[in-house]
């Protein structure tokens, strides 16, 4: 019987000619993948979230329906086709359980064998194991039996050449070894000197490099195997064996160093560096030979105080030391330098002979050490680093002077320059000049003939006279250069900021608990020329001829780059500087402003002569006119500011405080003239009162010429007279906004256009 599915009936198949021109029967949207429903990880959510994107809910879910309703009819069309066997399926089943067992017993047939044989297969595999384990083991013990024989080999081979070195004659009056002296060496073989003069420190040196070399594989084994009973047995030994080589070898070395023996000296070193003990070789150097030489130039006594003259100065001690180290040393570090020797593990430059150099200026001179009086400190100090670099010049390659200067005693002779308290002191030393100048209450001129580079006052050529200490020879260090630049550029500023700061308390009247401002408040405008004439002058120094001298102080130890940035550091101080100049300006304006409105109080004096008065109107300027600019034109007349200021200063000047002056003169003017106004105003209505109470006409002087009027006249006299003042300053006076102001405030109504005079 077949399954029927309850679904409406299918649509009649489309003919040929639709599914030629049409839609396929089972034609879905492009954007409907039905393979998406195979993929393992379809997730439903994220597939229908993806597609909600562009498709409207209500056509996805009906496009899903239409699909799934075409699978279930695809089901049961295929139900339907083979439903005889769909329903013979059960009845096939038949005997399931006895076919399963019949599968069942090879299979553990199989499993059982399985089993068998991995367990034979394991045992084997420990079986190997345990015999690699034996063997390693046996391997290792074979090992450790040959080190122990060749231990003892090596032992024995050492005590056998220390004997023959004994042997070796050390007696003679040159030190040669004659044919009658000739033996055999215990090693076995015959050593035949076939002519007379071999030279024993050669041969005891050869000797001696050979023991060494014995020395260091014996060193080899004991540290591979020094736990065991054998060697710990040996230990003795090797140390009495350790301790006659050391002794030869220095016996051998001092008296190879003694006679010069190039040979001797080069073999003992190679036996030096075979144990690896380049410390005793670099120490009997320094005791025997640099000690010997630098305490007749450095004296000083084994306990530590000075035997023998004192003074701190080094530079003739390192002269002397130099021509010596030539004299005694050249050849030894000749020898330690020798290419593909292996003798460069030596440092006799750090260890032997600066070493005791540092020594005996500890204790011999202590004081050249000191700081404490910088000018000997500093030439210590350059005769030290001129000394170290004739050391350098010994080692035969770049590497060789960097490991020298890596040296800890390299190290530690730099240490003992306290450089970092030098500058310290040269710094007190310079600004504290510098603050002593500045301290003072008032300006110091100098005299024309001691002045320099145009400066008038003393503590602008003090700031140049510490400017240039920053950088003379004997001052200055070269590996703190950066400090001593921050110095120069703390100088400017210092200066710069204490003239602002001054100029700052004028303008505020009040110098408050510092002495330093004190000379600002009892400056004259003249005094002030002075400090303009500095600020143009001190930039152009520093800007120019300064900087050649820094640069020449410093150019041959420093880049391009660097000296281009000093350069700029600096002449950006030297601009700081001529920033001041409008300040200065503006306190002489102010000055001079000052003095000329108390002129300016005259105005008042119109008011009272115009006040309830029957004079006539004014035909002429007032007198005080002619006093408003005086102070101005004193100022520019004078000695300094004809001798130290420039036109464009003067310009600056005169522009700045005819400016402010015709301001204040306007403010005045104003004042007045409104106050009369309102004055006048307020009278008439008193008048015009009056007369209407006292019935009289109201008319009766309306035709006189009022007191407002009057005084506007007077004012319109005095400003046409300022205007022409101004005109003898090169000052146009209808280019100053307030006088145009005044002009529109007292001139005829008939010439308020046009301002003539």
């Amino acid at each position: 019987m077949a399954i029927h599915h309850q679904q409406p009936p299918p649509p009649p198949p489309r003919t040929a000619t639709a599914n030629l021109f049409g839609d396929p029967t089972d034609s879905h949207p492009l954007w409907f993948n039905q393979s998406s429903f195979l993929n393992p990880n379809f997730n439903s959510e994220s597939y229908i979230s993806d597609l909600r994107t562009f498709v409207p809910f209500e056509t996805l879910r009906s496009e899903l329906q239409s699909h799934l309703s075409s699978l279930k009819h695809e089901l049961v069309e295929l139900i339907n086709r083979d439903y005889a066997d769909f329903v013979n399926l059960s009845t096939k089943l038949v005997d399931v359980d006895a076919a399963v067992l019949r599968m069942r017993a090879p299979l553990i047939e199989i499993r059982d064998k399985i089993v068998a044989f991995r367990t034979a297969v394991e045992g084997s595999l420990v079986a190997l194991q345990d015999g690699l384990r034996q063997r390693a083991e046996a391997s290792g013990v074979r090992e450790i039996l040959e080190l122990l024989i060749d231990t003892s080999h090596v032992v024995s081979k050492v005590e056998k050449l220390i004997n023959e070195l004994h042997n070796v004659p050390v007696n003679g009056s040159n030190g040669d070894l004659h044919a009658a002296e000739k033996g055999q060496l215990s090693n076995g073989v015959s050593i035949q000197h076939a002519e007379i003069g071999i030279n024993l420190r050669e041969t005891q040196s050869m000797l001696l490099e050979r023991i060494a070399s014995e020395m260091n594989r014996l060193k080899f084994y004991f540290a591979n195997a020094k736990n065991l009973p054998f060697i710990e047995n040996m230990e003795k030994r090797i140390q009495n064996a350790s301790s006659l080589l050391d002794t030869s070898l220095g016996h051998c070395f001092i008296d190879g160093l003694k006679h010069k023996d190039e040979n001797a000296v080069y073999n003992c070193l190679r036996a030096y560096a075979a144990v690896d003990n380049t410390r005793n070789a670099e120490e009997i150097f320094r005791s025997t030979v640099v000690a010997s030489f630098v305490q007749k130039v450095i004296p000083y006594a084994s306990s530590g105080a000075v035997d023998g003259p004192t003074g701190d100065d080094l530079e003739e001690d390192y002269k002397q030391i130099k021509h010596l180290i030539a004299e005694n040393c050249a050849f030894l570090l000749e020898i330690s330098s020798t290419e593909n020797s292996g003798l460069h593990v030596f440092s006799f430059l750090a260890n032997s002979i600066l070493k005791e150099v540092l020594y005996a200026i500890q204790q011999g001179k202590p004081g050249a050490f000191s700081p404490g009086r910088p000018t000997e400190f500093l030439k210590n100090y350059k005769a030290s680093l001129r000394f170290l670099a004739d050391l350098e010049g010994y080692c035969p390659s770049r590497s060789a002077v960097s490991s020298f200067r890596a040296e800890a005693v390299y190290l530690d002779f730099i240490k003992q320059w306290n450089i970092g308290v030098y500058f310290s002191l040269r710094f007190q030393e310079i600004a504290g000049s510098l603050d002593s100048a500045l301290v003072g209450s008032g300006l110091t001129p100098i005299q024309k003939s001691s002045s320099e580079h145009g400066l008038t006052l003393k503590q602008s050529l003090t700031l140049l006279e510490c400017l240039r200490s920053c950088w003379k020879e004997d001052v200055l260090v070269i590996s703190i250069s950066d400090k001593f630049l921050r110095l120069t550029l703390q100088l400017i500023s210092r200066y710069a900021n204490w003239l602002s700061a001054g100029l700052s308390a004028r303008r505020t009247l009040n110098a408050g608990s510092n002495s330093s401002y004190e000379w600002a408040l009892t400056a004259a405008p003249d005094d002030f020329v002075y400090i303009i004439n500095d600020l143009d002058n001190l930039a152009e120094e520093i800007c120019s001829n300064y900087i050649g001298y820094v640069f020449e102080a410093i150019s041959s130890c420093t880049t391009t780059e660097v000296i281009e940035l000093v350069k700029n550091s600096i002449s950006q101080g030297g601009k700081s500087l001529k920033d001041v100049v409008p300040s200065v300006i503006d306190s002489i304006i102010e000055t001079l402003v000052d003095k000329s409105s108390e002129e300016l109080k005259q105005l008042h004096g119109i008011v009272a002569a115009y006040r309830m008065t029957k004079k006539p109107p004014p035909v002429r300027h007032s007198h005080y006119v002619s006093g408003v600019l005086r102070p101005l034109k004193v100022f520019l007349d004078g000695e300094r500011a004809n001798t130290y200021l420039t036109e464009d200063i003067k310009g600056k000047l005169v522009q700045g405080a005819a400016f402010k002056i015709t301001g204040r003169y306007h403010e005045l003017a104003a004042d007045i003239v409104n106050t009369a106004r309102k004055t006048e105003t307020s009278l008439q209505r008193i008048r015009k009162g009056a007369q209407r109470r006292a019935g009289a006409s109201s008319d009766v002087s309306d035709h006189n010429v009022s007191e407002t009027e009057r005084i506007c006249m007077q004012l319109f006299l005095d400003i046409q007279e300022y205007g022409r003042n101004l005109a003898t300053l090169g000052v146009e006076a209808a280019k100053i906004p307030a006088y145009c102001s005044l002009w529109q405030l007292v001139a005829p109504q008939d010439r308020h256009a046009e301002i003539s005079f």
